[in-house]
Parts: C-alpha cells; sequence; structure tokens
C-alpha cells in the first residue's frame, strides 16, 4: 500500500465484538476513521477476534486500511496455570497482525488462549508468544497491561525488565510502549515511567487512545452498556465503570494537541500501519480432502454415484428429461469446483442410513438438485416438482452451496462423531453465532439500567411491533406509530428511554453455539479461522456468513425432533403388527391420509398442528402434496393476504385468470397465483428469456427489494417478453406481480420437504393411530404442557391411555392390545437407570406378584424409598391389588423388613419364622396392610397430577366441561410454545390466533399461588392455572391481589377475565382483572339466559374491492362463535358467510384494515 498520508492511526481500538464493553458499530466507526482524515485504523477487540473480517470489508469499503489485532490476556504465571486465588487476575496486551503469517499466527495465539489458557478469560503465556511471534507486533496496552501494572506498582526495575523480555520475543522493533491520555492519574504516571523505559532502552513508544466508543457524546451509551453486561442499575455507586470519557476516536489533530511533545509516539503509529499489510482471501473453496476409492477423480466418482442412483430412482434406461438434467447438473457442480462437497455430504447421509439414523427428505433449496436425489442426500424429485436447482447452486453467483440436513434429534450427534472421527477432531468445529439487541430488548434492557418503572417500559416496548421475518427498528416504530411518537416527543423520560436504546440497539450482546452449523476443514481449522471454547466444544469465532466468504465448507446437522416420532412409530408397528411401513416405497396419494388433514385432525402433524395453520387447512382441504407445499408456504405472514384469492381459485378453477398464456403452466399448480420464488425465476425465464442463472439473481434483487437493479431489470424483461410476443403493458402488471409477490415468496423446494414429513406423520397418524400418538408422547417427555395436549388428543381419538404399571410399563409410553401404556420414565424422582433394573428384573423373573415381592426382588438395587413413594403415588402398584392409601401407610417398614430379611438371609441368621415364610407359596401379602379406606378421588387425583404432571385418570374440571367450552374463549394449549419445528418466521400471536393485551375468559383449578412482596412493600402473587388441557400462567399484581385473596390457594377451581400478556423474552402470561370461584360463577350465571351464553349477535362488515381481500383474510384467521357478514358496499351483495371471534379487541384491529 502507498505511505499513508494521515498523521496518526488509532492502534487500539474495541468495536462491538468486545461484547457489552466496546460500543463502535463496524460499518460507522470505518467510515467515522476516513471522515476524520485517517487512512488507517485497527481492530483490537478484548481477547477476541470476531468481528475482524467484518471490519476488513468494512475498511476496505471506504477506503480506509484494516489493521487486524487483538488486545489479549495475559496469564500471571503460566496459560496452564489455574489455581484459584493465585490465577484468577490477568493482565493486557496488544497484538497487531503485520501480514498473512502474522494474522495466522494471531489465529493461533488466540484461538489457543482459550483451548489451552482459559481460566476467568482466555489467557496467554510468554511461551506461546515466542512460538508465534513472527510476523506480530506487540504494545504494552492500556493500564490493565502487566508494564504499566508494575510501574504502578512501583515496581520500576520489574517493568523495565519485562518490557525488553517482550522485546525479545518481538524482534525487529517489534514491540512498542503505549501512550495514552484519558485524564487519569494513574496514566500520568504509567506515561512517565514508560518514556523513562524508553528513554534508557531505546524501546519505541505510540500513542493510542483505547478507543471503546465514536464520538464523545456516546460515552453515557457505553457505560449504560456496561451495565447491561453487568447486571446493574445506571445509579449504583459501587458497579464498574469507566473513570474516563475521553476513550473515543480522537481526530489526528486531538492526538496531537494530547501529545505536542512525543511527536514520535504520533509518528510510529503511521508506521506500524505502514508496516501492516494482510490480504484476507474469499470465496476459493477450501474443501477437506475425501478419499476417494479407484483411482477416480473426485468428479469421475461423483458421476458414478449418480447414474447409479438415477438407476435405482427411475430405472433403465433412463428418461431423457431426468439425464439431460443430470448432466447439465454435474456439468455445473464440477465446473464451480463442488464434486467433493457432495461427495462428503452422500457419505455422511449414507452413514446415517447405513446405522438406522433416520434422515430427513431435505431442507431449504438443496432438494432443487436432482444428482442430490440419485445420491439419496435428499428424497424429493425435484423434476416432478418442479424445483429450481439454480436455486441451490447459481453458475451465475459464486457462493458456496449449503446442504442442510435433518437427522433424528435423538441420534444426530452419532453422525457429528462420524465426521469428527473421519476428518479429525482438529478439523471440525461448531459455528458461533451472536444475539443481537433487538429493539425491544434494548428498550427493556436500558429501562432496567435507568431504573425506568417496568411497567412503564413494558408499554413502550409493546408499541414496537414484532413482525415476523422482518427487522423493526425503535426509528421506524417512532416514525409510523402516532402514540409512540407523541410520547417520545412528549415525556423526557421516554425520549431518554428510546434515545439511548437506538445507540445499542443491534448491537451484539452475547455469543452462542449455532444449534446446527459444523465447518469442516482440509488442514487444522486454527489455519483458517480462530477459534474459541464453550464447554467441551470448540466453537469457530467467525459467524456462519463469513466462513461462506472465506470458502470454508459449513454443514447443519439439524436434530429434528419429529424423525425421531416417525422412527419410534416405525419400529412400534412392526412390533405390534408386523409390518415394515416404508415411505420410500409409497407415492403420496392416499386420499385417506388428506381427508385427515383436511378434517382438522393436525394435532401432531409436522407443520400443520398450530391452530391457526389447522384453521386454514381445513379450509384449504388439500388432495394432494402440492396443496399441503402451498399451504406451508402461504400461511406466513405477508403471503397470507393471497390465502382468500387461493382458496376462491382453489374452488372455482374457471375463473382464474392470466395476464398471459405462457404464465399458465407455470401458475396452474398454485391456481393462478405466485407463491414460490421458484415461479418467479421460472416466468422471467419463460416470457422473457432469461436464463437459469440470471432469473436467480433477479429473484434475489426482488426479496432484498433492491429498486434500482429492479427497474434495471424491469427493462431488461420487457424487452425480452416483446420478443416472445408479450405487450410491453401487459409485461409491466407481470413485473409489477412479481415485485409484490417475491419479497416474501417462499421457497418451494423447503415447504416441499417439510410436506413430506407433514404426509408421513399424518399416514401414521391415520393408519396406525395408537402407535404414532405413543411415538409422540415419547419425543416430548420432557413437556408435560405437551403430554397434557397429546393425552386429550387420545382422548378424542378414542383411544386409552392405561396408568403407568410395574407389570405393563416400561420406560417409555408402549402399546398393548390397542392401548397406550404409560411410560415409568414419565414419572417425577424415577431415573432411567432405576426403570432399566425394574424392567431387566421382570422380563427375566416374570411379573411381580406383589408389593412384598416387589420390595424383595429390587431390595439389593438403587431403588430408594422416595422413588417407591412417588410410584405409590402415581398408581404404579394399582395392578396389585392394594390400595395407594394402603402402601403409603406401610411401604416404609416393609421395605425395611425385606432389606433386613435379605441381610439376616445372606449371613446365615435365618429364623424359624423366616424358614416358614420361605416355605409358603403363598405370594399374596395382604395380611400386611391395615384396613382402612382409600384416598378420595381429589387427593388421588392430587398425587398424580404431582407425581406425572398431568391428570390422567380423571380431572377435577370434568364435570364443569360442556360449560367451560361455552364461556371461555381461551384454551392453555392456545399459549403452549410452540416447539423448534414450527414453521419459520412464525410468532405465536400468529399461529395461534391471540394477541398481546386481548381480553381472555378462562376457567380452571389452581395449581400453585407464589407471593410475593414488591419493592413498595405490596403482596403481589405468581400462579399457575390448569384447564382440561394444560397449564398457563397467572401474574396477579397487588390490586387484584388485595381484592381476590381469598380465592388464591391451590386446588380452588376459580373462572379468571383479564388481559394477555406475550412478551417476546418470556412466558405468555394472563393478568387478572377479575376472578371468581367457578362453582359459584356458573351458579349465578342463570345458564341458558346468561349474556356468556346467550347467542352472539351477527356483525355485518361492508367492504370495498380495495379492502375485501384483507378483511377476508383477517375474518378467517380469527375465527370464532359470532356469525358474520361481509357485504359488497357497491352492490348490496353478501360476499362471504362464517363465523368470527368479535372480542372488542379483534374488531378494533379490524378497524385498521376498513
Amino acid at each position: 500500500m502507498d505511505a499513508l498520508k494521515t498523521g496518526f492511526v488509532h492502534l487500539h481500538v474495541h468495536t462491538e465484538y468486545s461484547l457489552l464493553d466496546g460500543a463502535c458499530r463496524i460499518k460507522e466507526l470505518a467510515a467515522a476513521c476516513k471522515e476524520r482524515g485517517m487512512d488507517a485504523l485497527a481492530i483490537t477487540d478484548h481477547g477476541v477476534m470476531y468481528g475482524v473480517v467484518e471490519f476488513y470489508e468494512a475498511c476496505k469499503s471506504v477506503g480506509v486500511k484494516p489493521i487486524i489485532g487483538c488486545e489479549v490476556y495475559t496469564a500471571k504465571r503460566t496459560r496452564f496455570d489455574k489455581a484459584p486465588g493465585v490465577d484468577n487476575e490477568y493482565g493486557h496486551l496488544l497484538l497487531l497482525a503485520k501480514n498473512n503469517t502474522g494474522y495466522h499466527n494471531l489465529i493461533r495465539i488466540v484461538s489457543k488462549a482459550f483451548t489451552e489458557g482459559y481460566y476467568y478469560k482466555p489467557r496467554v503465556d510468554l511461551a506461546l508468544l515466542r512460538e508465534y511471534a513472527e510476523g506480530v507486533i506487540c504494545s504494552s496496552a492500556c493500564l490493565g497491561g502487566d508494564v504499566p501494572q508494575l510501574i504502578l506498582k512501583g515496581d520500576y526495575e520489574g517493568a523495565k525488565k519485562l518490557a525488553l523480555e517482550y522485546a525479545s520475543i518481538f524482534e525487529n522493533a517489534g514491540y512498542y510502549l503505549e501512550l495514552q491520555s484519558n485524564g487519569l492519574e494513574e496514566q500520568r504516571i504509567v506515561n512517565k515511567g514508560l518514556i523513562r523505559i524508553a528513554e534508557e532502552t531505546g524501546l519505541p513508544l505510540i500513542a493510542t487512545n483505547d478507543v471503546h466508543f465514536i464520538d464523545h457524546s456516546d460515552a453515557r451509551a457505553q457505560d449504560i452498556l456496561m451495565c447491561v453486561q453487568t447486571g446493574k442499575k445506571y445509579n449504583d455507586p459501587d458497579r464498574m465503570k469507566f473513570n474516563t470519557d475521553q476513550v473515543y476516536l480522537r481526530t489526528p489533530e486531538e492526538m496531537a494537541e494530547l501529545f505536542p511533545v512525543r511527536r514520535d509516539a504520533l509518528e510510529n503509529t503511521v508506521k506500524i500501519a505502514e508496516e501492516c499489510n494482510v490480504e484476507i482471501t474469499f470465496g476459493r473453496p477450501v474443501l477437506p480432502q475425501f478419499d476417494i476409492p479407484g483411482g477416480l477423480s473426485s468428479a469421475e466418482y461423483l458421476r458414478k454415484l449418480t447414474y447409479e442412483g438415477a438407476a435405482f430412482r427411475y430405472g433403465a434406461p433412463l428418461p431423457k428429461d431426468v439425464a439431460e438434467r443430470l448432466e447439465y447438473e454435474l456439468s455445473v457442480i464440477n465446473t464451480m469446483g463442488y464434486a467433493e462437497y457432495y461427495l462428503i455430504v452422500w457419505d455422511f447421509i449414507k452413514f446415517a442410513k447405513d446405522n438406522g439414523i433416520t434422515v430427513g427428505p431435505g431442507r431449504g433449496s438443496g432438494a432443487g438438485s436432482l444428482v442430490a436425489y440419485c445420491l439419496k442426500i435428499t428424497n424429493i424429485d425435484s423434476l416432478k416438482y418442479n424445483l429450481a436447482f439454480e436455486r441451490f447452486l447459481n453458475p451465475e453467483r459464486i457462493s458456496m452451496p449449503d446442504f442442510d440436513v435433518d437427522f433424528s434429534d435423538e441420534r444426530r450427534k452419532e453422525v457429528i462423531d462420524y465426521v469428527v472421527r473421519k476428518y479429525g477432531e482438529d478439523r471440525v468445529a461448531q459455528i458461533i453465532t451472536f444475539g443481537t439487541m433487538a429493539a425491544r430488548g434494548a428498550v427493556r434492557d436500558v429501562g432496567r439500567v435507568l431504573d425506568v418503572p417496568y411497567s412503564d417500559v413494558d408499554v413502550i416496548a409493546k408499541m414496537i411491533p414484532m413482525s415476523p421475518g422482518k427487522t423493526t427498528t425503535i426509528e421506524g416504530a417512532i416514525a409510523h406509530n402516532p402514540e409512540l411518537r407523541t410520547r417520545y416527543e412528549t415525556d423526557e423520560t421516554v425520549k431518554d428511554l428510546l434515545d439511548t436504546a437506538m445507540q445499542l440497539e443491534g448491537m451484539p450482546r452475547n455469543a452462542s453455539t449455532h444449534a446446527a452449523g459444523v465447518v469442516l476443514t482440509k488442514d487444522p481449522v486454527t489455519d483458517y479461522v480462530p477459534v474459541h471454547k464453550t464447554g467441551d466444544s470448540v466453537v469457530t469465532q467467525f459467524p456462519m456468513a463469513v466462513l461462506e466468504k472465506l470458502g470454508l465448507l459449513k454443514v447443519d446437522f439439524l436434530g429434528l425432533r419429529t424423525l425421531t416420532v416417525i422412527q419410534d412409530a416405525i419400529e412400534l408397528v412392526q412390533k405390534q403388527h408386523g409390518v415394515t411401513v416404508d415411505f420410500d416405497a409409497m407415492s403420496m396419494d392416499d386420499p385417506n391420509v388428506y381427508k385427515t388433514i383436511s378434517d382438522g385432525k393436525t394435532l401432531g402433524i409436522f407443520q400443520l398442528e398450530s391452530p391457526g395453520m389447522t384453521r386454514f387447512i381445513t379450509e384449504l382441504q388439500p388432495g394432494n402434496l402440492e396443496d399441503i407445499i402451498a399451504g406451508i408456504a402461504l400461511y406466513r405472514p405477508g403471503p397470507m393476504d393471497q390465502i382468500p384469492q387461493y382458496l376462491e381459485n382453489k374452488k372455482n378453477p374457471e375463473r382464474i385468470k392470466y395476464l398471459h398464456p405462457i404464465l399458465e403452466p407455470i401458475l396452474n399448480v398454485t391456481y393462478g397465483c405466485i407463491i414460490y420464488q421458484e415461479q418467479v425465476m421460472q416466468i422471467v425465464r419463460d416470457l422473457a428469456g432469461y436464463t437459469m442463472g440470471q432469473s436467480d439473481l433477479v429473484r434475489r434483487a426482488m426479496a432484498k427489494k433492491k429498486h434500482d437493479v429492479m427497474e434495471k431489470e424491469r427493462v431488461n424483461f420487457i424487452a425480452g417478453a416483446e420478443k416472445n410476443g408479450v405487450a410491453p403493458d401487459i409485461s409491466n402488471k407481470i413485473f409489477d406481480q412479481m415485485i409484490d409477490f417475491a419479497s416474501y415468496a417462499f421457497n418451494k423446494a423447503h415447504a416441499a420437504c417439510y410436506a413430506v414429513v407433514g404426509y408421513e406423520t399424518a399416514w401414521l397418524k391415520t393408519y396406525y393411530p395408537v402407535e404414532f400418538m405413543a411415538a409422540l408422547l415419547n419425543s416430548f417427555m420432557d413437556r408435560t404442557d405437551k403430554i397434557a395436549q397429546y393425552i386429550e388428543e387420545c382422548r378424542q381419538m378414542n383411544i386409552k391411555i392405561l396408568p403407568p404399571d410395574i407389570n405393563l410399563s416400561y420406560g417409555k409410553f408402549t402399546v398393548k392390545d390397542g392401548s397406550i401404556v404409560f411410560g415409568l420414565a414419565a414419572v417425577k424422582n424415577v431415573g432411567a437407570h432405576v426403570v432399566d433394573l425394574i424392567t431387566k428384573e421382570r422380563d427375566e423373573h416374570g411379573p411381580f406378584q406383589s408389593f412384598g415381592e416387589f420390595c424383595e426382588r429390587t431390595a439389593c438395587t438403587e431403588i430408594n424409598k422416595r422413588c417407591v413413594e412417588s410410584f405409590i403415588k402415581a398408581g404404579v402398584f394399582g395392578s396389585l391389588g392394594v390400595k395407594r392409601s394402603q402402601l403409603f401407610k406401610t411401604f416404609e417398614s416393609i421395605m425395611e423388613n425385606t432389606a433386613a430379611a435379605m441381610k439376616n438371609r445372606a449371613e446365615g441368621q435365618v429364623s424359624l419364622f423366616d424358614l416358614f415364610e420361605e416355605e409358603s407359596s403363598e405370594p399374596d401379602d395382604s395380611e400386611r396392610y391395615p384396613d382402612i379406606p382409600e384416598f378420595s378421588k381429589a387427593d388421588l387425583l392430587s398425587m398424580e397430577k404431582e407425581m406425572l404432571g398431568i391428570y390422567l385418570s380423571g380431572h377435577p374440571l370434568e364435570g364443569y366441561a360442556e360449560l367451560l367450552g361455552k364461556i371461555s374463549n381461551l384454551k392453555s394449549t392456545d399459549l403452549i410454545a410452540d416447539s423448534e419445528e414450527e414453521l419459520e418466521g412464525m410468532d405465536k400471536s400468529f399461529s395461534s390466533g391471540i394477541k398481546d393485551g386481548m381480553t381472555v375468559q378462562i376457567g380452571g383449578i389452581l395449581t400453585s399461588v407464589k407471593k410475593k412482596v414488591t419493592k413498595n412493600n405490596a403482596m403481589m402473587a405468581f400462579g399457575t392455572l390448569e384447564d382440561l388441557y394444560g397449564t398457563c400462567e397467572l401474574l396477579i399484581f397487588p390490586k387484584i391481589y388485595e381484592k381476590f385473596t381469598g380465592l388464591l390457594y391451590p386446588e380452588n377451581l376459580v373462572f379468571v377475565k383479564g388481559r394477555l400478556s406475550l412478551r417476546e423474552d418470556d412466558t405468555p402470561k394472563i393478568l387478572p382483572d377479575q376472578i371468581f370461584g367457578l362453582p359459584d360463577y356458573l351458579q349465578n350465571m342463570n345458564a341458558p339466559a346468561s349474556a356468556e351464553t346467550e347467542p352472539p349477535k351477527e356483525t355485518i362488515l361492508n367492504v370495498t374491492r380495495e379492502n375485501a381481500k384483507r378483511i377476508l383474510a383477517f375474518v378467517k384467521f380469527f375465527s370464532g362463535r359470532t356469525p358474520v357478514k361481509l357485504i359488497d358496499q357497491e352492490t348490496g351483495n353478501c360476499v362471504y358467510s362464517g363465523y368470527m371471534n368479535a372480542s372488542e379487541e379483534v374488531m378494533k384491529e379490524l378497524e385498521t384494515l376498513t
């Protein structure tokens, strides 16, 4: 690089990746550096290199030279010493990469600080620095540096000695003494000592400003950021804080004013910057070495495997379209250098299938590859379903392909372990991901730090919309929400809250491990990227997007719970019926399966079980897989507006009108609607002659709303369409439609893969419902809310659930004679090992004849009194003919006596009584039990609930079920957190049709009430309410608590009226306004004549051509009990008749659409 023009370069800078400490956003930092007349800049975050690639690109984009560095932590002894109270102190040291050798050495230093030296902080030592000093420049760092600390302790000679030792490590004038000027007395003392060392030793000086924020005015925001990190209040006098507000990005002129005498310290920063020349290479694939048999090349071996798989899939000879598509794909794959990538993925999927590990049909755009289908990487025919290969691998857009693969969640780790064994432990790592301070979260964090009342912060935070799949900024919310804007403009507290939150919004908040991402490298991972350690896992310090830019192979090994459900169900079917279920051998056109789905029996069916989706799917009435694919793509924010048109067109295909005949073969599968990204791509190809690769580029531009690119493409599209005989006015309309739809059009390949899994679960539910529900229950043994939901579904399906039984149950839920037997592992306080001991003993030596015999046969095991007590409460010994009350009274003495007898027998101390007892063949031990009555039904249910987490044999509310159904507008299941497999990009309010703040009514039993004293010394409570379907949480504020305290006790039956609170970072809660005793409330209703139960009055809504679609979609989404008619305002005709939820909140929301 040419000589720098600036007189000073900042070499000590902390970006936003010095998590919750540095407050410099990288893009703004680079721009500010350029604006302030500096043409080079360093990044030196605390102990990490998280942001170096982002920093490198940002600097390059504005013409600033990037200097890559890190402020590392130093161990007081060696990095391997980790003695409590001795090695928990650490120092600081600044390192800069001089060249690419230095950059890679810096990566190794930072990585080993984590993998070898981590103790409170990732630490380096002198030996590590010596090993990797080549190409690295070092400075003494800030007041926390080892040399400055010795100066502050009065040990000048020690400081000088250590400085010289560092200088010996970093040869050729590679070690500098670092001066700062921040107004602190300690810094003045350190500077004086450092200058003295420099004068006595000849070591060079540099000046830095330890930059933590960009502008001086950002000091308070950075201070608040530190409070967020430490969990402290801003006004806490004892909290950790900077004692200076001077660590900002000063101009060269300001730095010159601070160091008028030591010009050399300023000039040396420029000298270092000119010496530092790191070049990072992007886009060149770096794939692991894949061992290929028979001396073939990777391209040859891929072709061989592909055509073998194609023969299996299609038979011989291959259909012409299949052969042509395979040749095209193989050509692209080989040209782009990704043959080995396909082979690597094929290999670990083959390992999984060979070892009985269930693999999903595919995920994402990879399902568009026919080669992948033939290799059994995916399991959906991309030709049959018209999936675009270019959506996955585009020859005109060089980027790494990305196969995301689903495995059974219980066995996913086995596949990763295989990859580690095959490629080497040092060549495989998990991938970092960063949680950021989103708009609402930033407001809540800042409100907490500034001690703004929670209720006030909550109101403001909820004014910021949460749109699934969209990022809403605080600034955008203020602009679009008049109420929020008014509060911002008129309330100083709110203004300060939001202004400060905006300064922090979007910054990284924490680093964690990506749930599925794994990177595979040709050489050790640390030859390419820095790593850190989380527990036993090695994790890259660069996130997924950066790894892809660097050309590294990234694979998502996803654990999908539903695949485990499918595998378990198939095994149960085999065991119960001797039938082998092979979905690969089935077509997906069984009308009975689609009837199950169309009838709304979707609970447990992948992607289709949420209440909102169930409502939609029953209207859709799918008859084939294409309908399911479309349903999955449509049911999400954005495309949802198309649902009424789609349903109308499906019911009346003769009314579909296409703007041009060329569109019909493209859109007929979706009844004239543009739903998929692949359709946008095909339209520009077929109408305007674009290549496959070009069509993907257009799709991407539309999806990202790049208006300049789109308008340029409009001209090209119209010109190309005109050559195909399409008039400009028509092609213009088509282009406008594509722009409207492309921003939210869904990847069909992804939806198709999901639809396949959905079909498989629906098939199992249709033909083997008992086995399917048992498998489903097993997959959610860790979530009593889902267990309760699925057991209620079993009741609706007339599937009997047998209670846990000592002679029938195994650890998991099992099937016996058409019923499901509750699993012993679901009983609280009972470990899996104990269950294995019991079932092994029973299987080997027969059923237990009595409780006494059970105690005798298990006396020498780890089965303790707590476990037995839990079994008694859960009714596990019910089949042995003894009452629970009797067992409860005597079990401890029976266990003690049995243990004593076993001990005596072992020691040869057998009494005459024992001999007579042994000779007795009578297994009945009923004479041991007192003649007492059984516990009441209420007590039995309560114990059952305590041990199983649910009511199984009955329910305290079963006598109220019908009336509660009439007067409640909410079920606990509406609030159940969706599993990780729910529709992507959905939030709870959308998938369940519930809204924050909506009025709710629900009856149930209070299972717990936890009281709490507020800081104002008032009493409030947290309650758990259980209805017939599960549980939900109550948050009872002081005024309500005081008014209804007499009703707030466990086991009380209550009816609650209140509001719903949906916080993005918390469990949904009901905030009661009124609480009633349930029996009294129902008695006072006057039954049918009451306001709650009398038929609701019909609602009439006038609609126009402009708003009809929106209103119809809204009405159908919020279905309910109120009759509703939509009347065409122009003609007076009724255009829709149905039912909706006409609550005050819903109607208020509806007003915004009219």
